[in-house]
């Protein structure tokens, strides 16, 4: 490839570009250069991925000035957000957990930045705190990301991340003195802690190069076992494969530390599953699997018999039993088959399977037996979507239960007699019996029958001058079910429709539906996505003048891409934190465990022409007139590097053409968006409903 890189000393001079009157910072071109396959790409913004240095440093803090100034002409501003405080101001509490006689749940009093853990001697006792997140920051930006209690009873590790980044570090408690103790891992990414007596195993990484800990490709993913009261320098390495280095690898171990499993994935879209049985002395892991284009999970160890799930031969999932002793996938018994709606999710309560499917998007649970044979459908409260919590040896068992209009909500489950009874339910300040949510199909454009959710105040008129929320995905097997959402509230409160669309590359139907819109197939997804527009249009829910786009990561592509080939048809564009150079995204981090859902431009020609044809950042094109845009990431995202959204938000600025704004929101100390504080949350979204509402002339009451 060819580089001429320029030295870049120039300050940040304006231009004035007349777009509501908004000066734009004009941003510095070089002449860097890639060719790919004898096609020469321009890359003029190539610095601008040096997130590090005082020129972008320079550049983030015009654009921010530039959209901040914006964003507090809007009339409604403050309102908005006072509106979205006091929504957020209500008491949440999570499902509650047996663990070693004692029960834990987490619950945040309202507008708590990071929800508090909870400790009781006996359910419906006298709550204690156990972890508190807010403690571990003066603003919030440490967020817990899991707990992980030891078989023995004598310790729970926690992973916390800071300010929304993917890196991970390791603390221990001592649950007999509910005190810290001097252990401490640092570096550990997408990683658990899985016990093994006094210590636990753990994956990471090498500790990056300073000054590049957000951008530099992670590769070798290391497991490491930490013993209690050692410093990580004494960590054993474990298992490590150099000859994958792009690859992921994590164990995991029953409760009665009899069976070990080793999962390698980031290679397709699936993984490789291993086992060892640690009941003999040195034993070895045999492999079970040698696929990655399926998945393979253990759901249950019962002595030498192991239960599975899969989608290999079933592409809507199914369970399957195996011998620790003839583990191979050949000797595999099927248990549960195939069904007609795809499992989406396995519980193991009080020796029973509780497996919930999706029917067109939205949950539906069944209790079976270990024998395979079910035993009846949990009666759920309306659509919506459900997660179930218990313990594979106890009776209790909770589900928390959630739909469009209602807001998380706690049941207690009675397995037996198939009854539900509230447990805890929030108290939101709106009226939820005034609006109603329907589910709707259309034909995308080569025919396919899409579902599309939509939400609304009733007596809503079909007149075309309602203001429409899009939303949509698209990838990497992940379904968009239904969901609450405070922030959508006062949206909906001024007349305003929230869609939220099924779109394939999601897993609402199956590994089919998901690899329709993968690689070569993506545009299945943007003609899906534009498909749900028109039909918006054409049915009168809307108009071209009243619909806003958003999505974000992956759907921060998908918006990308579809405000490039239709700016016609979108008022407002809010691509989040998107992948938006289809060309070098898997240069950056762990870009390139996504390669699997879009290939990658050294593939062949032909992927290359492919992503080049719809890369957002490609398809801008000069003298065009785009939605108004708000692009939006952060300085700490290291899934999405913010260079995507650096030099997507410069050339849509150089290109554009009208009276819309095309800005780019830039936050600090925040991430691709786990784990941000509420009041970051509160903020960003007052900023993005403030963006649409007032870009599609709503009147905020």
């Amino acid at each position: 490839m060819k580089k001429n890189i320029l030295i870049l000393m120039a300050a940040m001079a304006a231009t004035t570009l007349m777009a509501q009157n908004i000066q734009y910072p004009k941003t510095v071109k070089d002449g860097t250069t890639d060719t790919y396959f004898g096609t020469v790409v321009a890359d003029p913004y190539r610095w601008l991925e040096n997130d590090t240095s005082a020129q972008t440093t320079a550049w983030v803090e015009a654009e921010n000035q530039v959209t901040n100034a914006y964003l507090a002409k809007i009339p409604f501003r403050q309102k908005l957000l006072n509106r979205l405080t006091e929504l957020a101001n209500y008491e949440k509490i999570s499902a509650p957990r047996k663990r070693h006689g004692k029960w834990y749940f987490f619950k945040n009093d309202g507008l708590q930045n990071q929800s508090v853990m909870y400790v009781m001697d006996e359910l419906g006792g006298t709550p204690r705190v156990f972890l508190d997140p807010n403690t571990l920051s003066t603003d919030g930006t440490v967020a817990l990301q899991g707990v992980y209690f030891s078989h023995n009873g004598r310790w729970a590790a926690y992973s916390i991340s800071r300010s929304g980044s993917d890196w991970q570090e390791f603390y221990v408690i001592n649950l007999r003195t509910g005190q810290l103790t001097s252990d401490h891992i640092e570096w550990a990414k997408f990683s658990g802690a899985d016990w093994q007596g006094d210590g636990f195993y753990y994956s990471a990484y090498d500790a990056p190069e300073k000054g590049k800990e957000f951008s530099n490709v992670n590769e070798t993913h290391k497991i490491y076992y930490h013993k209690i009261g050692t410093p990580q320098s004494q960590d054993v390495l474990f298992y490590q494969n150099p000859a994958r280095p792009k690859c992921f690898y994590d164990v995991s171990i029953n409760e009665e530390e009899t069976v070990m499993y080793l999962f390698e994935s980031g290679a397709g879209a699936g993984n490789i599953l291993y086992v060892r049985d640690l009941r003999q002395p040195n034993s070895q892991f045999i492999q079970m699997t040698s696929d990655m284009d399926y998945q393979y999970s253990p759901v249950l160890t019962d002595g030498d018999k192991l239960y599975l799930y899969t989608n290999y031969g079933a592409p809507k999932g199914r369970i399957m039993t195996a011998d620790i002793h003839r583990p191979g996938l050949a000797d595999w018994q099927e248990l549960i088959a195939e069904q007609q709606n795809t499992l989406g999710d396995i519980s193991v309560i009080n020796r029973q399977l509780i497996l919930t499917y999706k029917q067109d998007a939205s949950d539906h649970a069944y209790v079976y037996g270990l024998d395979g044979r079910l035993r009846h459908e949990v009666k759920l409260p309306s659509v919506g979507s459900v997660g179930f919590t218990g313990d594979k040896k106890e009776p209790e068992c909770f589900y928390t239960f959630t739909s469009f209009t209602q807001p998380g909500t706690v049941y207690r489950y009675d397995m037996d007699r198939n009854e539900s009874t509230l447990y805890s339910a929030p108290k939101v300040k709106f009226k939820q019996d005034d609006y109603v949510s329907e589910q709707v199909f259309f034909q995308s454009k080569d025919g396919t029958r899409i579902p599309m959710f939509l939400t609304y105040k009733k007596g809503l008129k079909r007149d075309g001058k309602n203001p429409v929320y899009l939303y949509g995905y698209g990838g990497f097997n992940i379904s968009l079910p239904p969901s609450f959402s405070a922030t959508r509230i006062p949206f909906l409160e001024n007349g305003g429709i929230y869609a939220q669309v099924n779109l394939r590359g999601g897993s609402e139907y199956g590994e089919e539906w998901h690899l329709a819109g993968t690689k070569m197939q993506k545009q299945n997804v943007f003609d899906d996505f534009i498909g749900a527009a028109e039909w918006l249009i054409k049915e009168g829910y809307t108009s071209k003048e009243k619909l806003a786009i958003v999505g974000g990561s992956n759907g921060g592509l998908l918006v990308g891409a579809c405000m490039t080939q239709r700016p016609d048809l979108f008022r407002v564009a809010v691509p989040q934190v998107g992948v938006m150079d289809m060309l070098r995204y898997h240069k950056f981090t762990i870009g390139w465990n996504w390669a699997s859902d879009y290939g990658t431009s050294e593939d062949s020609k032909e992927m290359f022409e492919y992503l080049y044809g719809y890369s957002p950042l490609h398809n801008l094109k000069p003298g065009t007139a785009y939605p108004a845009t708000l692009v939006t990431t952060a300085d700490h995202d290291d899934r999405v590097v913010p260079a995507h959204s650096f030099k997507f938000a410069a050339t849509l600025q150089e290109c554009h053409q009208g009276n819309n704004p095309v800005l780019i929101r830039i936050d600090t100390k925040a991430g691709h968006g786990g784990g941000k504080p509420l009041a970051k949350v509160l903020e960003e979204q007052a900023d993005i409903y403030g963006f649409i509402m007032y870009n599609v002339g709503m009147k905020v009451k």
